[in-house]
């Protein structure tokens, strides 16, 4: 079985940004996304729960996607550029895919 290198992309960020880092996504070409609701976690801060919360505000999703070594920079620029002034993690990892056109 034949397998293609690509890059994954997972960020940890807050839900009222989600439709904007969407954008940069989207904006970069991303051919696919998922998005998983976060509901509680430990960080710097100490714990946090979505328990209670009534609006986004607090709220944090994950964003899951995979894109090609090429997308990876510009995107990652974007990003950052966004996200810099939010709560937010992203991380880039190797992985390996079986239908490379996909992305």
């Amino acid at each position: 079985m034949e397998t293609f290198a690509k890059k994954r992309l997972e960020a940890f960020i807050e839900s009222p940004v989600l439709h904007r880092f969407i954008g940069i996504l989207e904006g970069e070409g991303v051919r696919g996304y998922s998005v998983l609701p976060v509901v509680s976690g430990f960080g710097t801060d100490g714990e946090w729960s979505r328990e209670g919360s009534i609006t986004d505000v607090g709220q944090m999703v994950a964003v899951v996607c995979i894109v090609s070594e090429e997308t990876i920079e510009p995107l990652l620029e974007k990003a950052f550029a966004m996200l810099s002034r939010h709560m937010g993690i992203v991380s880039v990892s190797d992985c390996e895919v079986m239908r490379g056109d996909r992305f």
